[in-house]
């Protein structure tokens, strides 16, 4: 019974020669992603460091500015399933790299343009309504962009690499988040806060503008994934009603499987990379500087030891390590929590810093485990189906319901205790999924690199 309920295994396309990719195609697929990445981040940075800022900006007198702006900020969550229910379906169609375009000029423009909304001010209620509407174009835009990037690197990857070149996905993420970070933290530091509330909050927010523009050429310049391009005519033709109930009905094991990990995923991230400097500074009555200070030291740990995750899964295999991120969790989360509350960096960076390794066996990880869980022909919409409605329902909302568990109960381990069980739940989903690493994508013939190429038949290499 069980066994009819689990995804079937992969069903590589094994006729013919293996696809072959270039290097440096291959480099430039991530990149590109990778840069689509950061700015969903960057923008999630700004937002969440200036939204004291917008709220007054944008929410005065509304009773509660803050309030205001994170709802605001919370409502392109719930547009996402729907632009991920459109661009994926749309993607395995038409194709990835055309989507990734569109995605990420729609995310720039929209962020872009809250930095030109006159205040509550000049035009009144106008200005809020301006700014729910360019969060629900970027809701809408960022529900085809992860999913669309993670497909296509894992199409372009060779199987034997996939795991090292997807990591640099999250990579872009924490470098985003960073970047807006620490941009919004100098500038604030630079102008001072009434120039932060009178203009300066616009500069981040117009930044986004040319890096859009970078992005997009970037993305231009790159082929279509081999696997999409192998596929027959008739999938291509394929209707997207056709793809949804082949989603829906003949694959709805793995996504279950898929929203499981990302629950366990995004729960975690968000509690590591949003909430922590919250719990710190608001919780536990520690100076807001130092608490937004050890947060990005913990994200440029994270950074550089995303990498190494990817290679580390491309070795072993994917389901031992996100079994030690579960695992971890489990052991290693209230232990965290009362390091942070012993009151001196000494114990607050460790706290700190085992999160955010346990994090990152995730998110080093996931990138190239999750694409690989759906065939090709419906790979981009069933992901963006799967990821986006865990993400909406468990992602977004982590950080409000860690701090409701923590005023209703009086209990500071709440945001350990809802770790674990969110790691409670990636931990099924990580026993009953298959291992994936090293193997061709399901649906696809094996793919390698020239390289690889030229050393697997080296005479064939030197003739040419």
């Amino acid at each position: 019974m069980l066994r009819a309920f689990l995804p079937a295994g992969p069903r590589a396309v094994e006729q013919g020669p293996p696809l072959v990719v270039d290097e440096q195609e291959v480099r430039r697929a991530v990149g590109a992603t990778a840069m689509g990445n950061a700015m969903e981040w960057f923008d999630f940075g700004i937002y969440s460091y200036l939204a004291v800022v917008l709220g007054k900006v944008f929410f005065p007198g509304s009773g509660d500015e803050l309030i205001s702006s994170l709802a605001a900020f919370a409502v392109a969550f719930l547009i996402r399933p729907i632009g991920g229910l459109f661009f994926g379906l749309l993607g395995d169609r038409i194709g990835r790299r055309s989507i990734l375009a569109t995605t990420i000029i729609a995310m720039a423009a929209a962020t872009f343009s809250i930095g030109l909304i006159p205040s509550y001010a000049s035009i009144g209620i106008w200005s809020s309504v301006l700014l729910y509407a360019a969060r629900l174009v970027q809701g809408f835009s960022t529900g085809g962009e992860y999913s669309g990037a993670s497909t296509f690197v894992a199409e372009f990857a060779p199987d034997r690499r996939r795991g090292f070149l997807a990591s640099f996905l999250e990579v872009g993420t924490i470098s985003g988040f960073v970047a807006g970070a620490a941009l919004v933290t100098g500038l604030t530091a630079a102008v001072g806060d009434d120039a932060m509330e009178s203009w300066g909050w616009r500069v981040p927010f117009l930044l986004a503008g040319p890096l859009g523009v970078v992005g997009l050429y970037l993305r231009l310049r790159l082929s279509e994934t081999p696997a999409f391009a192998s596929m027959d005519e008739q999938a291509h033709a394929r209707s997207g009603g056709s793809r949804l109930h082949d989603i829906v009905f003949e694959h709805s094991g793995v996504v279950l499987l898929c929203m499981a990990l990302v629950l366990a995923l995004n729960v975690t991230n968000y509690l590591v990379l949003t909430y922590m400097p919250n719990y710190l500074s608001g919780t536990l009555d520690y100076d807001t500087t130092h608490s937004l200070f050890l947060n990005l030291l913990t994200m440029l740990v994270m950074l550089a030891a995303i990498p190494f995750v990817g290679r580390l899964g491309d070795r072993i295999g994917r389901r031992p390590v996100l079994l030690a991120a579960c695992v971890g969790y489990l052991a290693l989360s209230v232990p965290s929590l009362w390091l942070l509350q012993q009151g001196y960096i000494a114990a607050i960076l460790p706290g700190l810093l085992i999160l955010g390794l346990c994090q990152a066996l995730f998110i080093g990880t996931t990138p190239s485990t999750l694409p690989a869980m759906f065939p090709t022909e419906i790979r981009y919409g069933g992901l963006s189906i799967a990821y986006n409605l865990s993400a909406s329902l468990f992602g977004g909302t982590a950080p409000l319901i860690a701090e409701w568990l923590v005023r209703t109960t009086g209990d500071a381990y709440m945001p350990a205790y809802y770790a674990m069980l969110a790691a409670s739940v990636g931990l099924a989903a990580v026993l009953l999924m298959r291992e994936t690493s090293g193997r061709p994508l399901d649906g696809s013939a094996p793919t390698i690199s020239t390289d690889e190429a030229r050393d697997t038949h080296p005479a064939d290499a030197a003739a040419e």
